[in-house]
């Protein structure tokens, strides 16, 4: 008996995606041990691995309903809102029409409760299989794989490779929609507060804007794929990508420069993002090319700011919550903010993070004429921020790391897991934290991010990507050792295999072509701006 026949005799709603046991996560295909039931933990819908396997699992049928209707090559990008942004190669528009076709096939293969077969084979068969499929991104992939063996799911006399589990019949995939969006359209995914049913549409169009800005510059450069990116390393022309991508953020930050100086009555830029999304060197070399311009820039952190320790607020999981903006002594930071435009002097704190209180230090600063006041913090788009000055005067920036490049046409990568391995390797560099440390902080930040950072980000004058395109091949280096050193033992064990199959796929490269301002630079070491 397998594992996905043991949950449909035992679990009435078959919405159990996976188990977990002694050993960790268990896929519905394999065999029960029964020395294992008894500590069987089942992963549902709701569980964050149990998302991941149904929306991998969506996402094969997708593709095999795509391939069963047109000679075309599916592209899975980014996520947004809740579901991923799909077109197809060479393709500007998808008609409603398709999409509907689309939809009815992928409705018709969950109905028809298929088995979604898992086949072992040859990395040199996958291979072969995935050139005569035409999936040359896929395929390329594999002649960097040094394992001999690979799993694939076959459905439909369709071949398929994704990073991680997946289910082994069309039946559990019975909540999805395809929405039509400029270019492609959105495959969304159950909500995870309510999984019977999608979750909630909301139109985020600068977002949108920037994912396409990035992903056009990756094809552009030929690097959209994993792939590409380990090409280039094998080549001898990373050098040359690590300086074209860092070119383009220097010229897109000074475009922003002149963006602000434009709008002529701006007195503060607020930048706003989520944690490890390099705000701190954003702002830094923001304040260069403002500079450039003719302005005087004067940098505060947010984080200064800070209520004591004692008065931090708690999430509710009794864990201190620095992510809520009640985490900020919003009293004083918008007296400061006010007198500050009025002209006047005004001490600013400094936050000890040793002793969680603020302390005065002399630092006292006044706006003069041609300053123009630069705050970082994760909460500058917040509206409770700065509501003590008029909107005319401020400039809002929303800083985030968008990953533009795929592990293949149909695996997208998590821009959650670039930040995650950014913060990972910083913590450890700059604070001394373990990477277990970083794992068990990890889930709180996320939740402080859906609840206090998100729901503003559209209400940003501009949208910049920290993501550079070569990073993964860099923090490689770095976070594989880190999460080697994830004892077996640990609860964080588990994450830290799978954070290393995902690096699996990439080739590392040194960092001697990074430049000393670069973005990348915040989080592995060397940073001079």
């Amino acid at each position: 008996m397998t594992y996905y026949e043991y949950a449909k005799q035992n679990f009435i709603d078959n919405k159990v995606m996976a188990f977990r046991g002694k050993k960790g996560l268990i896929e519905l295909y394999s065999s029960v041990k029964d020395e294992d039931i008894e500590t069987l933990t089942p992963i549902f819908l709701t569980d964050k691995d149990g998302m991941r396997i149904y929306r991998r699992t969506a996402t094969f049928i997708l593709v095999v309903a795509t391939q069963m209707l047109f000679d075309k090559e599916l592209i899975v990008n980014h996520h947004i809102s809740g579901g991923y942004f799909c077109e197809f190669k060479d393709t500007k528009v998808v008609s409603k029409e398709d999409i509907n076709l689309i939809k009815e096939k992928m409705q018709q293969l969950v109905d028809a409760k298929l088995p979604i077969i898992k086949e072992v084979i040859l990395t040199d068969d996958a291979i072969a299989s995935f050139e005569e499929q035409r999936l040359l991104g896929k395929s390329e992939l594999f002649h960097y794989r040094r394992a001999s063996t690979v799993n694939t799911y076959v459905l439909k006399g369709i071949r398929d490779y994704f990073y991680g589990y997946m289910l082994p019949n069309t039946e559990l995939v019975n909540v999805f929609d395809l929405m039509p969006v400029e270019g492609g359209f959105i495959l969304q995914f159950p909500d995870t507060v309510d999984p019977s049913k999608v979750t909630n549409w909301a139109n985020q169009p600068k977002l949108a804007a920037v994912f396409k800005e990035s992903k056009e510059w990756a094809r552009i450069l030929g690097v959209d794929v994993a792939a590409a990116l380990n090409r280039c390393i094998v080549e001898g022309t990373i050098a040359d990508l690590i300086r074209t991508q860092e070119a383009l953020h220097e010229k897109k930050i000074a475009a922003i420069a002149d963006a602000i100086i434009c709008c002529g009555t701006k007195k503060v830029v607020l930048i706003s993002g989520p944690s490890s999304s390099g705000k701190t060197t954003f702002s830094k070399r923001l304040c260069v090319q403002l500079k450039v311009n003719g302005l005087k820039p004067k940098l505060i952190s947010m984080d200064d700011y800070f209520v004591d320790r004692e008065l931090t607020p708690r999430d509710e999981f009794g864990e201190i919550d620095f992510e809520s903006v009640d985490a900020i002594d919003i009293e004083l930071f918008n007296n400061t903010l006010s007198e500050l435009v009025d002209g006047k002097i005004v001490e600013i704190p400094s936050y000890n993070f040793k002793t969680g209180s603020r302390e005065y230090k002399g630092n006292f600063l006044q706006l003069d004429e041609g300053d123009i006041l630069v705050i970082e913090g994760i909460h500058g788009l917040n509206p409770k921020i700065g509501s003590s000055i008029s909107m005319d005067q401020k400039y809002k920036i929303y800083v985030s790391a968008l990953t533009q490049l795929n592990i293949d046409y149909h695996n997208r990568i998590s821009t959650t897991d670039s930040r995650l391995l950014r913060r990972m390797i910083r913590d450890n560099t700059y604070r001394g934290i373990t990477p277990e440390e970083t794992l068990s902080r990890w889930a709180s930040v996320r939740r402080g991010e859906e609840k206090n950072i998100f729901p503003y980000q559209e209400e940003a004058d501009m949208m910049f990507n920290t993501v550079l395109i070569y990073e993964l091949a860099v923090l490689k280096q770095k976070a594989e050792a880190l999460l080697f050193g994830i004892d077996r033992s640990s609860i964080y064990y588990e994450e830290a295999k799978r954070l290393l199959k995902f690096l699996e796929y990439f080739l590392g490269t040194d960092t001697t072509q990074i430049p000393y301002n670069s973005i990348l630079r915040e989080f592995i070491g060397g940073l001079r701006v």
